[in-house]
């Protein structure tokens, strides 16, 4: 596989379509024909949580492709990446990611100031606690400016005839999965550091009421904002249980979602939020963005 270099977004132009000016049916021009103003598309401007001076811990990574977007087009060059499954695992499920993983560990082998990690066996809910599933050394020194957990889950395949039993149980552990993450990530923070975390919209992800889990353990939403797939070159949503044969199936960065940006309670102050999301007493509000 070729060696590939970080691209820098290009803002693509478009020529705008002329409409035909109406004419009579002399096809002399019709003076007399009103404009009629029409509604002009308007474009938001994607929130991107992230600086490329930022140490950044990436959480239930699928197939890599949110990483590589991170390091090639907004230059995040100290990232410690990891996945919940194995590297055999997450080949089979994911069969493109090696060729991410493998530039990834290209750029940090060839380039000394370019600090990339990926990890394989990490469990999120026991990230620098030691042991197995901790990922050891690396994620244990903390100091880490972003921890980032992308779309949480705990897989939906089941056979279970009392489907609502089933989706009971699902929400159980999405809520104790959550819980545990943020106990796990908080230690981890450098001082000004924040937990990200991006969830679909509707539900039944509404109903993991994700702000009141966060509150649980001593954390706020300093502010959240729509999630777009499209800040994020190359990015394609996987699915926790594995890629759908033939490629069909629902396309996840299609769908609507939004990312929150959690910080502690202690009014301590968040490297990544605008000026203007500050008040007076220099705490972050609790604000949504991009509604």
């Amino acid at each position: 596989m070729g060696k590939f270099r970080k691209q820098k977004t290009n803002r693509s132009t478009h020529t705008p379509y002329n409409r035909p000016s109406k004419t009579t049916d002399h096809g002399v021009k019709n003076k007399s024909t009103p404009k009629i103003a029409r509604p002009q598309q308007q474009h938001q401007i994607p929130t991107i949580p992230f600086e490329s001076s930022n140490r950044i811990l990436l959480v239930g990574e699928g197939d890599f492709s949110f990483a590589h977007s991170l390091y090639t087009r907004h230059h995040c060059q100290s990232l410690i990446a990891t996945c919940f499954d194995s590297a055999t695992i997450l080949a089979e499920k994911y069969p493109q990611s090696t060729e991410y993983i493998q530039d990834l560990e290209d750029a940090a082998r060839e380039d000394e100031t370019v600090n990339i990690k990926i990890l394989y066996d990490v469990d999120a809910t026991k990230l620098g606690k030691g042991g197995l599933g901790s990922g050891g050394k690396e994620i244990k020194k903390g100091g880490f400016d972003r921890v980032v957990f992308n779309f949480p889950h705990v897989g939906g395949l089941t056979k279970d005839v009392n489907r609502q039993v089933r989706y009971n149980q699902v929400l159980m552990s999405i809520a104790e999965l959550l819980v545990n993450f943020f106990k796990a990530a908080v230690p981890l923070l450098a001082p000004e550091g924040s937990i990200v975390v991006t969830i679909f919209e509707g539900e039944p992800y509404s109903l993991w009421n994700i702000r009141d889990l966060a509150r649980h353990v001593g954390l706020k939403v300093g502010r959240s904002f729509k999630f777009q797939a499209e800040a994020y070159p190359g990015y394609k949503h996987a699915r926790t249980l594995g890629n759908i044969e033939g490629g069909r199936g629902w396309k996840g960065e299609d769908r609507e979602a939004r990312t929150y940006i959690f910080e502690r309670k202690d009014g301590e102050r968040n490297q990544g939020q605008p000026k203007s999301q500050k008040n007076k007493g220099g705490e972050s509000s609790d604000s949504d963005e991009g509604d």
